[in-house]
């Protein structure tokens, strides 16, 4: 099958011929006449296979087909108040969102390419730049506007945008959208657009939320899906390397020492991950640009540009560039850090082996990446092939476990807990963390010969344990503890005993007063009787052995008479 076999008019056969496609995709052989018919299109494809041709020649196809007349291509129409609101030109027919800023300006530059002999106007408009010159090209009218959802409601809020007019809605990349939190305002976006418009709906993978947004924007749509979800391209090389995390500079500059890196895209999980990697990088003498979220898009746009003309052979990326970098003769991919998501894994490698071409996809793994890059492998079909050719910067990685979670009931175990799954023998869970509770409680089992609780009962004509009198052992009379007895447990705020009984600890002076209770807590009466014996410990009363304490009834601050 060939562009000539998909019914497309001759002007757009001829701009797609110029730029030396001739035959389409398996995504675009599928999309591009369901699209043509008016019919809504979910398409699943993986990263790479031409989804924005998928849908840029059927929507420049229906547009030409629905040229309005001179006059309305001209502008100036609309009432006095549109006129006032600087909305002279006609509004879109055609929208289409994408999450990124570098996506946006990859689907305007193909509507331009494949549109360019024909008489449509097109504009993208996005964040991070003025928006002086796209209130311009809204304000001149257009046919078809790319955009990103933050700009977009921006300026419709402004009064610059029009949307009564849409005919065709696109969601290009609809994960990542989700993903980066712009659900709200998709669903707000598709509700300025008529009902009565067509929605083509593409994204990479399918996850169960992309469905459900899914079903509710489109009517009886054609289901594409060309390869597998969450799957990676034949025709990229994959290689893993394990590597410390603080090894990881050195090991990705000795693969740029070996020379056989042409134009390498590095993703790094964190911004400022990126840009110290990019010093590390220049310090080694390797010309390397960074592009992220806290980059202006005009620093973005010159780094794009260098890499783009290959004057800078590294760019280091984080991963809201990996939907939006379509860069040809990319030759590596480098996963500098493991994808927290495993679908992001498959977006990354994707910027490479484009267009039926040929590349190479490496991985640094450190220890703490482990489970990420098993996340991969479980939730993907990439198996990356683990590479030893540097032994002094690797290390050799556990093999992963099969056959379910480690949580399993060993052989000839006993039946687990309810509840608590697989417990070990002796476990503190469940009744035998019980249990040993109730041993402690039980006193000193060396010296006395109790028994524990779970231990077998004693057997006839043996002798008995000892039965105890509370759960502390019995006190001595006179407050000491006796051989092989459990001491008695003090209080924390008055502890009690004789010297001469032996208790330990600190014991009440001799001849002192016995213990009172106060409203707020409990403390031994002074020998000599005198104390208001309640109150915090720290209002005592002032007494000839306590200087300056000020307490019930004590005299001014620093007196050292007690009361009354």
């Amino acid at each position: 099958m060939t562009f000539q076999d998909l019914g497309l008019s001759a002007p757009i056969l001829r701009a797609v011929s110029e730029d030396g496609y001739e035959t389409p995709t398996p995504i675009q052989a599928h999309a591009i006449p369901e699209a043509l018919t008016g019919r809504d299109v979910l398409g699943c494809a993986q990263t790479g296979t031409g989804k924005t041709c998928a849908f840029a020649l059927p929507i420049l196809q229906r547009l030409e087909a629905g040229e309005p007349p001179m006059a309305d291509r001209r502008g100036g129409g609309g009432n006095r108040r549109e006129r006032r609101q600087g909305m002279r030109g006609r509004p879109p027919r055609a929208l289409i969102l994408c999450p990124t800023r570098e996506l946006a300006d990859q689907i305007h530059d193909s509507f331009v390419n494949y549109g360019r002999h024909l008489r449509l106007r097109h504009a993208v408009i996005y964040g991070g730049v003025g928006q002086g010159r796209q209130v311009t090209a809204l304000r001149n009218g257009l046919d078809i506007l790319v955009a990103t959802p933050g700009r977009l409601l921006d300026l419709i809020n402004q009064g610059h945008v029009d949307l009564s007019a849409v005919e065709v809605l696109v969601l290009d990349e609809a994960d990542r959208m989700l993903d980066m939190g712009f659900i709200n305002d998709i669903r707000r976006v598709v509700s300025l657009v008529p009902d009565d418009r067509q929605t083509l709906f593409f994204s990479a993978t399918v996850s169960p939320d992309i469905r459900r947004l899914a079903d509710s924007m489109l009517e009886d749509p054609a289901r594409i899906e060309t390869a597998p979800e969450s799957t990676t391209a034949e025709s990229i090389t994959q290689h893993l390397y394990f590597v410390e995390k603080v090894n990881k500079p050195a090991m990705l500059t000795r693969l740029f020492e070996r020379g056989d890196m042409g134009r390498t895209l590095v993703f790094t999980r964190t911004k400022h991950g990126a840009d110290k990697l990019t010093r590390v990088l220049r310090k080694a003498k390797i010309k390397a640009e960074a592009i992220h979220g806290n980059k202006s898009q005009n620093a973005r746009t010159r780094a794009m540009d260098a890499f783009r003309a290959g004057k800078v052979p590294v760019l280091v990326a984080t991963d809201i560039a990996s939907r939006g970098i379509d860069v040809d003769e990319i030759t590596h991919v480098v996963n500098y850090d493991m994808p927290i998501e495993p679908e992001s894994y498959v977006h990354r490698i994707g910027r490479t082996a484009r267009a039926g071409a040929s590349g190479i996809a490496v991985s640094f793994c450190s220890r703490e990446e482990l489970p990420l890059l098993r996340s991969v492998e479980k939730r993907t079909d990439a198996r990356p092939e683990v590479q030893t050719d540097v032994p002094e910067l690797t290390f050799t990685a556990p093999a992963p476990s099969r056959g379910g979670s480690g949580n399993r009931r060993p052989a000839g175990g006993p039946a687990p807990y309810k509840g608590g799954g697989w417990q070990k023998k002796n476990s503190w869970s469940g009744g035998a963390k019980k249990n040993r509770r109730r041993n402690a409680a039980g006193g000193n089992d060396n010296a006395d010969g109790g028994r524990r609780f779970n231990d077998p009962k004693p057997t006839e004509g043996s002798a008995k344990p000892r039965k105890k009198t509370t759960s502390h052992g019995e006190r001595p009379a006179n407050g000491g503890g006796g051989e092989g007895s459990r001491p008695w447990k003090r209080s924390k705020t008055s502890q009690g005993g004789s010297a001469a009984g032996g208790g330990g600890g600190k014991h009440r002076p001799a001849g002192g007063g016995a213990k009172k209770r106060g409203k707020t807590g409990t403390r031994s009466a002074r020998p000599d009787g005198t104390g208001n014996g309640g109150g915090p410990k720290r209002n005592h009363a002032g007494g000839s052995g306590r200087p300056g304490n000020r307490g019930k009834g004590a005299g001014p601050r620093g007196s050292t008479s007690g009361r009354g």
